[in-house]
């Protein structure tokens, strides 16, 4: 039985990876913070560490005897005053380091697509920094680039939900993000073969008008959209980035940055933002 650590198995792909790897036959070891919030996945998980990204002595423990490192670490809505630099990039480099004093074969990071292009973003830049490290190290790497995750749809969800969407330009900017099973899917297929970099997208490319609506068929809710210039958008993240602390404009400024782009990826999946939706209605995730 090939033994995966998981790193980041708290967050919202994390989760599904850890249920994939074990419906799959992997030896799941998931590495945690907390263990409270890994409860409802203790049948999953084969073994469970609660430790923090920076002890190294505890990060070379954990893997012992690991066959590969899954990371999906890093910062979605900002705490404890850690920036992007200390945790995407810094407790990642901690435990690719680790892999590397005890010999692990592979190591798979999950970073977002188009990286590269966002580099003027402190969040996308710290990410970019570990993949280039991680690429130019001697382990097999896997960077996996999602165009998003369901979850990031939630935004334009909750927007509907109180009776009114907020969409950048025409509302034309296309993108195909997926379900987190999906993605999880997809890799643990891919650690099974050689490493590289893999851009992949949910099954429907969709504008943002289409996925606005999707979201007010799923609330039974009249479709109300309100355009705003795309200027607004570069005013409000010029704003956010001069007069608030990084750990504040983060999140606004990579959200800010994604709905004025086309973010399209190959396809894959079979999970609709539609049934998404609805199950967010129906009080299910």
């Amino acid at each position: 039985m090939k033994k995966v650590l998981v790193a980041g198995g708290t967050g919202y792909l994390g989760q599904f990876v850890i249920r994939e790897l074990f419906e799959q036959g992997y030896e799941v070891t998931a590495l945690a913070r907390s263990s409270k919030k890994l409860e409802h996945l203790k049948p999953y998980i084969h073994h469970l560490i609660k430790a923090e990204l920076t002890d190294m002595e505890a990060l070379e423990k954990a893997m012992d005897g690991m066959d590969a490192i899954f990371s999906s670490v890093g910062i979605t809505r900002q705490k404890d005053g850690l920036t992007y630099l200390d945790v995407d990039y810094g407790c990642n480099r901690n435990l690719l380091d680790a892999a590397l004093k005890k010999g692990i074969k592979k190591f798979m990071y999950i970073g977002v697509l188009n990286g590269p292009q966002f580099r003027m973003l402190k969040g996308i830049d710290a990410k970019e920094r570990f993949t280039d490290e991680l690429m130019a190290s001697p382990i097999e790497s896997y960077i996996i680039r999602p165009s998003g995750f369901f979850s990031d749809m939630t935004e334009i969800y909750d927007m509907a939900q109180k009776g009114r969407v907020y969409l950048f330009g025409k509302g034309d900017y296309i993108a195909n993000p997926i379900h987190g099973k999906d993605l999880a899917r997809f890799c643990v297929e891919k650690l099974e073969g050689d490493g590289g970099t893999f851009p992949i997208g949910g099954p429907e490319v969709l504008n943002q008008n289409q996925i606005a609506a999707l979201a007010f068929d799923a609330l039974n809710k009249k479709n109300k959209i309100t355009r705003i210039p795309v200027w607004v958008a570069h005013m409000v993240k010029w704003l956010v980035r001069h007069l608030t602390k990084e750990t504040f404009y983060g999140p606004i400024e990579f959200f800010l940055t994604v709905l004025i782009v086309n973010m399209e990826a190959p396809k894959y999946g079979s999970i609709s933002l539609g049934d998404y939706y609805k199950s967010l209605a129906e009080g299910k995730k």
